[in-house]
């Protein structure tokens, strides 16, 4: 699609980097190494490892500074997590959001106050509509 960014293919491992980038940007390679060994359990080479993989895919790119290398993202979290979950909704549920929505509904996957949360949200959206129909 023309005027739309490719977005590379990133694995699970790679994403857990990607949000400590997203989070921390401009950030250096012992600050991600530091911050992903408190919360899993790789080694620090395996996190170089995914750091570099991300710098191939063209989802990070990296200046260095004096003998460090600080890393920023080239892909925005938002774009990259709205395109996957298009991608995610038009592989499991033809697209249809209704159709996933109804799916967690009806097998218990909502607690009460998701549910709560979804109609707060749908009546925002209402209310919205109703404010911009004279609008034309």
């Amino acid at each position: 699609m023309p005027g739309k960014p490719a977005f590379p293919q990133i694995s699970e491992a790679e994403f857990e980097v990607m949000k400590i980038v997203w989070k921390y940007a401009p950030i250096s390679t012992n600050e991600i190494t530091d911050k992903l060994l408190q919360t899993t359990s790789w080694s620090p080479k395996t996190i170089r490892t995914l750091i570099k993989r991300l710098v191939t895919k063209g989802a990070l790119t990296y200046e260095k500074q004096s003998r460090v290398f600080v890393y920023t993202p080239l892909v925005q979290e938002n774009e990259y997590i709205s395109q996957k979950s298009s991608s995610f909704l038009a592989r499991f549920y033809d697209g249809n959001l209704t159709n996933m929505v109804s799916a967690y509904i009806e097998d218990d996957k909502l607690s009460e106050t998701e549910i709560e949360q979804l109609r707060s949200i749908f009546s925002r959206r209402a209310k919205k509509g109703e404010e911009n129909k004279g609008d034309y």
